[in-house]
């Protein structure tokens, strides 16, 4: 498929901006990278929704919603290596989902590392989760993750299975990060190509991340935990993208284990790209998201 003019323009801004060089660091700039970090959207992003924000153990959750009230909740879990978020772009899909479906939105601005751990961070998640089930059914939440994001709601849901607790509706797993290792040696050429990560700066977050630095530990590394009884799950894969191979393993044991699970797969895309602003295949992609949250009607 041939790519659209807003595609190269995206990788453009990319190699402008030296998110590649930022993510070629070791130990990787967790400082620098934070800069672009959203904490408080500004009052014009949400002018004409709901907004508030409460806390829930070590996480900010903002809230928006319209002036109605909706029955239908996403937790959105933003990406940001473990180190940085959430960002720009993270609200801005926020408010493309609000417009476009009647569900409310809780953005989570979890703890990040290196002043928190992996296992700090999945406590902050599980909190979230449990408050949440205090307001919606189970039936009525989407979780919603890039990156990261996908990571923290893969183990959340590995470890609600194995405690025989109840399962979100759906899952939306966006370039989920599933190995922290960075092992898998199919990653090697992918660096080559890949115009956002490099191993050498993500493996560095990880390392921040882990507790004791264990990086198999199936809470930063889910690809080593169980997929059975996975809920349904809409997966956005990009082709050129590190964490793509892992991903592909991870559908390989979703398959194995007859989940209910769509795949979208980006061609030549980078990392996250269905949240990359401005690029047709971003907003394609965004519509699919949106008419699965809408089937909830």
């Amino acid at each position: 498929m041939k790519q659209s003019i807003t595609y190269y323009l995206i990788l453009f801004v990319l190699k402008l901006k030296g998110v590649k060089k930022d993510f070629s660091k070791d130990p990787i700039d967790f400082e620098k990278i934070r800069g672009e970090d959203v904490h408080i959207p500004k009052r014009s992003t949400f002018r004409n929704f709901n907004v508030q924000s409460f806390d829930i153990l070590n996480t900010t959750v903002t809230e928006i919603k319209k002036n109605k009230t909706t029955n239908n909740l996403v937790i959105f879990i933003h990406g940001g290596a473990f180190i940085s978020g959430p960002a720009k772009h993270h609200w801005d899909t926020v408010k493309k989902i609000i417009n476009q479906t009647n569900h409310t939105v809780w953005m989570c601005d979890y703890p990040k590392a290196p002043e928190s751990k992996i296992s700090e961070i999945s406590q902050n998640i599980d909190a979230v989760y449990s408050k949440a089930l205090g307001t919606y059914t189970s039936k009525q939440i989407t979780l919603l993750g890039d990156s990261v994001g996908g990571t923290l709601i893969t183990a959340l849901i590995q470890r609600l299975i194995s405690k025989n607790l109840e399962l979100p509706r759906l899952l939306v797993l966006i370039s989920p990060v599933m190995d922290a290792t960075m092992s898998n040696p199919k990653i090697e050429e992918l660096d080559k190509i890949d115009p956002m990560l490099s191993k050498l700066g993500v493996l560095s977050a990880k390392k921040m991340c882990a507790d004791n630095e264990d990086l198999e530990n199936n809470m930063i590394s889910p690809l080593y935990g169980s997929f059975k009884n996975f809920p349904p799950t809409m997966l956005f894969l990009a082709e050129n993208d590190i964490t793509y191979p892992d991903q592909l393993l991870a559908v390989e044991k979703l398959t194995e284990n007859d989940c209910n699970i769509s795949i979208i797969k980006g061609e030549r895309m980078p990392h996250i790209w269905p949240l990359l602003p401005l690029m047709r295949e971003a907003s394609i992609a965004l519509h699919k998201i949106v008419s699965q949250l809408n089937e909830q009607n």
